[in-house]
């Protein structure tokens, strides 16, 4: 079994466990190598009297033999198969089955239904979502199936694997009451977010990291997770998953410029963006990515004024943005890695910090849209991200530099000032009110 680590899914686990009672089966969603099949197999093992896993990438014959005889309303035949197969004693509900990577074998997603009718035993699917659309067009989905996303750890998590419980507590007191940390906290937690920043959520990726420290070693994990991706997009349709895996390999270059919503020129000259909106689509649903909308009038009913035609990708994993963005420096990562650790590196760092803050407010179920507009001389600004709390909007705007200069923040406080809420700008400073602004490290851009 892979490492295991301190997830915040496993409340979830606790609480479908708790209420359905085994009303309905439960699948975990989300992109390759995000901790999914650890994750169910350490919540058999902690929570029930015994747990089975059925691994569909490595089916034994005899196990594929029984689920394609399927159940034949004899469920008694078809569990005492299945416990000498598996070798696994199942006891009548105190017994977790799980139906790992389950996208590969969509007749047994189809026969949820009919375990879940029986009600002997619980059921947790995992499956990567790219290969679980595909899979699922010719099944009925179950309806006996609660559907949970899982993403790259946060922060948090990649602070409970190197056992510290106490930083982000102590953060989160801070942020709720607006104190700064205080200079030698701020440097001590910054630290920290650098490192996550540049190792990322990725359990192989934090897990290769703790063993060591060696961030040639971890790097070499990353690259070895995007390589599944783009193997991932190959089995979309031809034409939707080529152009994803080009999206996919040019999010970087489309991140480091000034402006970073998308453009179809950058991956081929001449192309539009409507030719990619499917494949963009494919992208955000399978998790491997994150996409930010504009929104055409900021308000509180954010969906009703959303250009789709207009839109930013974000990379799911901000480790992994790193590693695509230095794929070229194949001789040397451990050296570019540890010059970005202690930032001695020249590069565009902004993409970095923005693609963090995306990764945190997708993490926190925040739809992700941004704001262009004009002002009444028609000078174009653009507001990072824009969210929705009570009745009000929650402009912000995201520094990788010290600079208080923050003119789209200005411009959209002047524009829509009675629709707003608190005002944010996420840098690299201590935490700071000034001007009816609030200025937070980016490290608590978790909290919002």
């Amino acid at each position: 079994m892979a490492k295991q680590f301190r997830r915040k899914i496993y409340d979830r686990l606790l609480e479908w466990k708790r209420e359905c009672r085994g009303e309905y089966a439960i699948l975990i969603e989300g992109a390759r190598r995000v901790g999914k099949s650890t994750v169910a197999r350490t919540f058999g093992k902690n929570e029930y009297k015994s747990y089975l896993t059925i691994d569909f990438s490595d089916l034994k014959k005899d196990t594929f033999e029984i689920f394609e005889n399927g159940i034949g309303g004899d469920f008694d035949t078809f569990f005492m198969k299945l416990q000498v197969s598996e070798g696994v004693a199942l006891h009548h509900r105190n017994s977790l089955i799980i139906f790992d990577e389950v996208q590969l074998y969509p007749k047994a997603r189809q026969m949820i239904k009919h375990l879940v009718a029986d009600r002997r035993y619980d059921y947790l699917e995992t499956g990567s979502l790219i290969s679980i659309m595909t899979s699922a067009e010719n099944i009925l989905i179950p309806s006996e199936e609660i559907r949970i996303r899982m993403h790259p750890m946060d922060f948090e998590e990649f602070l409970w694997a190197m056992d510290d419980t106490v930083t982000v507590p102590f953060a989160r007191n801070r942020f709720e009451n607006r104190i700064p940390m205080g200079d030698a906290m701020h440097r001590s937690v910054m630290s920290k977010y650098r490192e996550y920043v540049i190792v990322g959520g990725m359990p192989q990726a934090v897990s290769a990291y703790l063993d060591g420290k060696d961030l040639g070693r971890t790097d070499g994990v990353k690259r070895m997770i995007l390589d599944l991706y783009h193997s991932d997009f190959s089995k979309i349709s031809s034409r939707t998953g080529a152009k994803a895996e080009d999206i996919f390999r040019n999010i970087p270059s489309m991140l480091s410029r000034t402006n970073r919503a998308f453009s179809p020129g950058t991956i081929k000259k001449g192309s539009r963006t409507r030719e990619y909106v499917d494949s963009v689509a494919w992208l955000e649903d399978s998790m491997a990515a994150n996409v930010c909308r504009l929104c055409t009038d900021p308000d509180v009913a954010l969906n009703l004024h959303l250009n789709d035609d207009v839109f930013k990708c974000y990379m799911a994993d901000t480790g992994l943005l790193v590693t695509q963005s230095f794929l070229a420096n194949v001789a040397t990562p451990d050296e570019v890695y540890r010059s970005l650790l202690f930032d001695r590196l020249s590069v565009n760092k902004g993409m970095f910090f923005e693609n963090m803050v995306a990764q945190e407010l997708t993490y926190n179920g925040h739809k992700l849209v941004f704001s262009a507009f004009k002002n009444d001389l028609g000078r174009k600004y653009e507001v990072d991200f824009i969210i929705v709390k009570g009745k009000k909007i929650l402009p912000i705007e995201v520094k990788s530099s010290v600079s208080r200069k923050h003119a789209s923040l200005d411009a959209f406080i002047e524009k829509y000032g009675r629709r707003l809420g608190e005002r944010f700008v996420i840098h690299p400073k201590d935490l700071s009110v000034e001007n009816g602004i609030t200025y937070l490290p980016i490290y608590m851009a978790m909290f919002l």
